[in-house]
């Protein structure tokens, strides 16, 4: 959840006096760190994924399902009976926005050799025995990415009421503050969003007309005072707060890369992939009780904290703010890095000239300089007292805060002050999955893609106005069978490339020529590949693994994990959204109305959590899997 700073926070009034010094001095930090790791060469392939985790309890005599609200205990004896013990426990734990959720990493990162790839699902395990091991009787730990029911009367234990004109930090009307956790970041970044904006955050997602749904649908809410009836549109659900977006969990992947080229060539290439691999996650159909028409989270998770002005929005004339801005800060990335991709800069990119002007004179190449300058637009959003005057040579909390608060699909992360640590790229869109096995599995296909692209030098950039339009179909309803993307026809061809078609011919993968740089192709096509169309993720994938030296087991598993995607992507296997939604549709007590009862969540709850443990099959999700870290 990036920076976690302690002190004492201020409010967003006395945060905006110190906007212009955080973005000066966060300047001078970025400049100092580049300066230093610019010629920084040769480290050594490492990554890790990040598994965010819910906390709840299933109640078997009332039959209900609750989010529990103890996360910060959780993780407390977590951290003592392992990291604060032993610096080489194999897992960490950190805290996340809700207080019902924990985020899981591998004690140390994974490294370059192909056997890596066979421990990450074990490692995955062990997280999760560990956590389930001091949770209370009846409570379970879950990879879920939305609960169906945040938001609705008595989802958490304790329960606590929400608070929308009393002195609470989001107003909502179905949020408690309770649900938020209690480090001092998370509030701050809550109450500061909605000053900051001037209003409440606005989130409506479409619901899913069913054959009783109301038409319209219409909601009425009784503690409103009017903000959320101006706000709430027909046939959409309606939500008001930082954490029915932040309140969700994700399945995120970090890699350091040799050198600062090379972060920003992979992060350019994995940019293209951010919707494609979010549509193949899908597992976000359900919010505030009600099931929607879409698939994914992210526009969800966009709006909660989006803190543009009405002006910033373009819905006044701009005077009181310096900018439009298009996209709140939790989006899509709006600028490639490399300069082989420069020609597909073609959305509006806000900048802070005299940010750029500095950051052009201290050195730094156009394409980054415009990057940092563009995320420099925002203001910061949580600065603690005892943090606004820092050393600038040795300290990076400045351009830190504004760095991870523009959460976008990509992130591209300089090195730490003083660290060993390398330039990473960050890929974010995934939605987190119901086992370790799937998880383990979309890992491990986005790390085989970054080796391909790597070693093959291989080009999937297209114009980013195409990316965004696929972010926009990825999280519609069956996104995977019903959506279509753009992708480049011919990937041996960009700028990079150091092996020409026929190289690749001689392993089955044909060049095919097109005249077209990108066309639009179903996920099926770009995953498993078309005659004549392209020639698939999954077969480039095989062909690479030909080439390697691979031990029998770790192939095995690799390529169990990638059948998993290749049935994701052709159907044969449902997507989680789906089997959600089918589990819902085929429930006795659903009344084909969009509602989702306590009932049908605690049934719901019950069946992810015997999946999740191995005690009950699911092969129209899964297939037949072989479960050796059990």
């Amino acid at each position: 959840m990036g920076l976690l700073s302690q002190g004492s926070p201020l409010n967003w009034e006395e945060t905006k006096k110190h906007a212009d010094h955080i973005r000066k001095h966060g300047i001078i930090q970025f400049v100092n760190i580049y300066n230093k790791v610019k010629d920084r060469q040769k480290d050594v392939l490492k990554w890790g994924d990040e598994v965010e985790y819910m906390l709840v309890e299933l109640d078997d005599k009332d039959e209900k399902v609750r989010i529990v609200l103890n996360g910060g205990e959780v993780l407390e004896t977590l951290q003592e009976q392992g990291e604060n013990i032993n610096p080489n426990h194999p897992t960490l734990w950190r805290p996340e926005y809700g207080s019902y959720m924990i985020e899981g990493t591998p004690g140390q990162p994974y490294g370059g050799t192909m056997s890596e790839f066979n421990t990450v699902e074990g490692n995955m395990g062990k997280r999760r025995r560990e956590a389930s091991a001091v949770l209370s009787r009846n409570e379970t730990l879950c990879t879920i990415t939305a609960f169906p029911r945040l938001g609705c009367p008595g989802f958490t234990k304790p329960e606590f009421p929400p608070t929308p004109v009393e002195k609470g930090v989001s107003k909502s009307l179905f949020f408690p503050d309770e649900a938020i956790n209690r480090h001092p970041r998370f509030s701050t970044l809550t109450r500061n969003i909605r000053h900051r904006r001037g209003e409440k955050v606005v989130i409506n997602v479409p619901i899913f007309k069913d054959k009783c749904t109301p038409s319209p649908f219409v909601e009425v809410f009784p503690e409103d005072d009017g903000e959320a009836e101006r706000a709430a549109l027909p046939d959409h659900i309606y939500m008001d707060a930082m954490g029915f977006g932040m309140g969700n969990c994700c399945l995120q992947v970090t890699f350091q890369a040799c050198s600062i080229d090379e972060a920003r060539y992979l992060y350019d290439q994995l940019a293209t992939f951010c919707p494609i691999v979010m549509a193949l996650s899908a597992a976000s159909p359900f919010y505030r009780g009600y099931v929607s028409d879409n698939d994914c989270r992210w526009g969800v998770i966009s709006a909660s904290v989006d803190d543009r002005t009405q002006e910033e929005r373009g819905l006044k004339p701009l005077k009181n703010n310096k900018y439009r801005i298009f996209k709140s800060r939790y989006d899509s990335i709006d600028s490639y890095l490399s300069h082989c991709s420069e020609k597909y800069n073609d959305i509006d990119l806000t900048i802070d000239e005299e940010i750029n002007k500095q950051l052009l004179s201290a050195g730094i190449d156009k394409l980054l300089a415009q990057h940092i300058a563009h995320l420099f637009i925002r203001d910061p959003l949580s600065v603690f007292e005892e943090k606004i005057h820092l050393d600038d040579e040795n300290e990076s909390d400045h351009f830190e805060n504004l760095q991870s608060t523009n959460w976008q699909t990509m992130r591209f992360k300089p090195p730490p002050p003083n660290s060993d640590i390398g330039w990473r790229v960050e890929f974010r869109p995934m939605e987190v999955q119901l086992t370790d096995f799937e998880n383990a599995a979309y890992v491990v296909f986005v790390v085989l893609l970054t080796r391909v692209i790597l070693s093959y030098k291989l080009d999937f950039v297209i114009p980013l106005s195409k990316v965004d339009e696929n972010m926009k179909v990825a999280q519609r309803r069956n996104a995977v069978q019903e959506g279509m993307f753009y992708f480049r026809n011919d990937i041996f061809k960009g700028c990079n490339a150091s092996v020409d078609g026929n190289a690749f011919a001689q392993n089955g993968l044909e060049s095919d020529g097109a005249n077209e740089e990108y066309t639009l192709m179903s996920i099926d096509t770009i995953v498993n590949g078309k005659e004549g169309v392209f020639q698939g993720l999954i077969p480039i994938l095989n062909s690479y693994l030909e080439n390697m030296e691979v031990d029998v087991d770790t192939r095995c598993t690799i390529l169990n994990y990638l059948k998993l995607i290749k049935k994701r992507a052709s159907g044969e296997l449902m997507t989680m959204a789906k089997w959600m939604r089918e589990f819902v549709s085929t429930h006795p007590q659903y009344k084909q109305d969009s509602v989702i009862t306590d009932k049908i969540n605690y049934d719901f709850f019950t069946k992810c959590d015997r999946i999740a443990k191995g005690e009950e099959q699911c092969p129209e999700l899964i297939g037949n899997p072989v479960n050796k870290f059990k």
